[in-house]
């Protein structure tokens, strides 16, 4: 089975439309190693949250991993990694975060647990939830 994603992105930094425009970005900038090992165990195909961090934090889409990792070119120390990816599907209704956090079986949801990390898996039942409150086919 297929693993899930969620990445954020400020807003400010890169937006839902503008990757919609592009058709398809590198996603750059993690410097959290967490984060880069999420981005290693990302293959192609699998599908992504595009989450909007900071103001009005949604989920405003899904995306698709579009190329794996590949080391970043501004990266001196090696250690960090981008990934490419795609739009695939805006989110009907976009899902704030405090309604994420008020549903009770999204608790253990790393969005929840760990809010600082910005590229994060999603299971399969919380995938599921995340898409129904989006409005998305399941």
């Amino acid at each position: 089975m297929a693993a899930h994603w969620l990445l954020k992105t400020e807003p400010e930094d890169y937006s839902w439309d503008r990757l919609v425009a592009d058709g398809e970005t590198e996603w750059t900038g993690v410097r959290n190693h967490q984060a880069a090992g999420n981005m290693r165990a990302m293959r192609l195909g699998e599908q992504a949250f595009f989450y909007r961090s900071v103001v009005d934090p949604a989920i405003l889409g899904v995306m698709t991993i579009s190329g794996e990792w590949y080391p970043d070119p501004d990266d001196a120390t090696g250690r960090f990694v981008r990934v490419k990816v795609k739009p695939l599907l805006p989110a009907p209704r976009p899902v704030p975060l405090k309604a994420i956090k008020a549903d009770p079986r999204l608790a253990d949801l790393a969005l929840v647990r760990q809010p600082r990390l910005s590229v994060m898996p999603v299971k399969e039942e919380h995938w599921r939830i995340l898409r129904e409150m989006a409005g998305l086919e399941p």
